[in-house]
């Protein structure tokens, strides 16, 4: 696993917007794996910089969402849908028809996880996968002790992730849905790149987990040590419990080239 320890969030999020804009100039049609909440927004605004500077061109590029709400309408401004259409497809100048995302609100919502998951590997798979983590490790919505080798499917939002997850409605938690539809470990870990950025101190323990700890479901964010290309970007607070900090620190700035991702 490679891990870059950056001085704050404005230069995790200048590091992984340059590595996505160098996949874009390689692969303009790259599919890119998109994450809601507030750690990837400074992802999200250097590279919409970069578009607008020029750097890059992001239209051609196709937008593969990794959760979604159960049972909130497409156009709620809450659905991850409608977030990352004002985070990410809108900035960057990418149309709509280049989404996929699962559907919410279906019926039969076993029967969409899988028809989304199978979209996903038609659609060649992901090229480069943005995640977060949570206070307990979890990336997306894969709780503590979900499979390893689980794909996309419904589950049950813990109270403590509605508690946190408040804030984005009004701070009431009983508009939080319960449950969520997430892309599972399984499906995770078959994109190309995983691209993992955590900020501040109450990451540290989940970081170090992650990096440093065994393999195992109660910290989900552990898998990341079985894909072979799998990036951990932290800034100095999250990196606060790391053992191989200095390590780490040695390792980036001696290596060879731009020092990119």
């Amino acid at each position: 696993m490679e891990v870059v320890i950056v001085p704050d969030a404005a230069a995790g999020g200048e590091l992984i917007a340059e590595a996505m804009a160098q996949l874009l100039r390689r692969r303009p049609d790259a599919l890119l794996g998109v994450a809601t909440g507030s750690t990837p927004v400074p992802i999200y605004q250097a590279l919409k910089a970069k578009v607008r500077s020029g750097a890059v061109d992001a239209s051609r590029a196709r937008i593969a969402q990794l959760d979604e709400y159960v049972g909130l309408p497409a156009d709620h401004p809450e659905s991850y849908r409608s977030v990352l259409h004002r985070q990410v497809l809108e900035p960057l100048g990418i149309g709509m028809n280049a989404f996929m995302g699962p559907d919410g609100t279906a019926t039969d919502v076993q029967a969409a996880c899988e028809a989304y998951d199978r979209a996903l590997t038609e659609a060649g798979g992901v090229d480069l996968q943005l995640l977060g983590i949570g206070t307990d490790g979890h990336i997306g919505f894969n709780e503590p002790c979900s499979s390893l080798a689980s794909r996309t499917r419904i589950k049950t939002l813990t109270e403590q992730t509605r508690i946190d997850n408040a804030r984005f409605f009004g701070g009431d938690v009983r508009q939080v849905p319960h449950h969520v539809i997430t892309q599972g470990i399984g499906t995770i870990l078959e994109a190309r790149h995983l691209v993992l950025l955590a900020t501040g101190e109450n990451k540290a323990d989940a970081v170090a987990a992650t990096v440093e700890g065994p393999v195992a479901a109660v910290c989900p964010a552990s898998a990341l040590q079985l894909h072979p290309h799998a990036t951990v970007v932290v800034d100095e607070a999250a990196a606060s419990k790391l053992k191989l900090a200095d390590y780490f620190r040695h390792t980036y700035a001696n290596k060879p080239g731009w020092q990119g991702i």
